[in-house]
């Protein structure tokens, strides 16, 4: 892994000094299967937009300076590098020409890990210079919980339809715009989640926590059907399987395997962590109420995040001490 990660770094800082194209998939095309580490590609309409958008990112980091902590800048660009290694390495070449599990992990890692790394780098203030444009005010939109959970549920289940999902493999532009969407729809996902920009007032974490279990749902749907449809889905990848020492529906198989444990690593954490907040902000919502606070102030603090804040401006502990409480 960490070969692959310095190579990759190493091959897209040299190309996008030089501006130059190196299609790799000469010897894949002979003999992928005994040759897949030479298949290294470069693709300026996809990795060109991503160094763009690192370099403004990195440049509003500086203006924001302390104002954005460093584990969300790591974020960020760790989301990005993970989109470039998607589409540079050799994951880009075996996933057109080799196997469907190594083409659903490309897209466990554009529509999963990099979006969701990316939001997480966001903010407010990093998202303000493009907000002054209308336009991308009134898109914006496309990030309520209410829209952007149906968004991503039909991005996915679209593009794995076997006909769009075969020409996406063998259309370069269109393999080009399936990426793209993947990626937008996660990152719209993930939107109300971690809130760069305000969510509702009423998606709060209890409702964040039914959102992300519908996510939950749709995947296992999604996953069942690889692992349990008894049928070749893309006759793309029948052909070549064998090559690989798998039959199709093994390999199709495996895809469902590799979206599932995506699926779970992600989901899972999140899960988690919104199951602790959620009892936390419960305990905090209850010992402010008790504590005579006004109910509806109470519960814009917990909301928002500002119930320790409210607490000691009211003189309130929120923990619970032992022989006192």
């Amino acid at each position: 892994m960490l070969r692959a990660g310095l190579t990759s770094a190493v091959t897209m800082a040299a190309l996008l000094a030089t501006g130059s194209r190196a299609m790799a998939h000469g010897a894949g095309e002979e003999n992928l299967a005994q040759h897949w580490w030479d298949a290294w590609t470069f693709s300026p309409v996809q990795l060109v937009p991503i160094a763009m958008v690192i370099a403004l990112y990195a440049v509003r980091a500086h203006t924001l300076g302390p104002r954005l902590p460093i584990w969300r800048r790591l974020g960020f660009y760790a989301g990005m590098v993970i989109f470039a290694l998607a589409l540079a390495s050799p994951i880009d070449a075996v996933g057109e020409e080799g196997l469907l599990s190594v083409h659903m992990l490309q897209h466990a890692l554009i529509g999963g890990f990099a979006p969701m790394l990316a939001v997480l780098g966001l903010t407010g203030a990093v998202l303000q210079p493009i907000l002054r444009f209308a336009w991308v005010r009134r898109l914006s939109v496309l990030a309520h919980p209410l829209i952007a959970l149906p968004l991503w549920i039909a991005t996915l289940v679209v593009w794995h339809i076997p006909a769009l999902y075969e020409l996406g493999v063998s259309n370069d532009f269109v393999h080009a715009v399936e990426h793209m969407a993947f990626f937008a729809a996660t990152a719209l996902l993930w939107m109300p989640v971690f809130e760069p920009l305000p969510a509702p007032e009423w998606f709060g974490t209890g409702a964040k926590l039914v959102y992300l279990l519908v996510v939950w749902f749709v995947g296992i749907i999604f996953v069942n059907v690889f692992w349990f449809s008894g049928t070749v889905l893309y006759d793309r990848y029948a052909e070549v399987a064998h090559d690989w020492g798998v039959t199709a529906l093994q390999d199709q198989g495996n895809a469902g395997s590799v979206f599932m444990v995506e699926h779970m690593l992600i989901l899972l954490t999140a899960l988690i962590v919104l199951g602790f907040r959620f009892a936390r902000e419960s305990m905090a919502r209850q010992r402010l109420i008790e504590a005579g606070l006004d109910r509806d102030a109470v519960l814009r603090a917990v909301r928002h995040g500002r119930a320790a804040a409210l607490a000691r401006s009211a003189g309130v502990s929120l923990t619970t001490r032992p022989g006192i409480d």
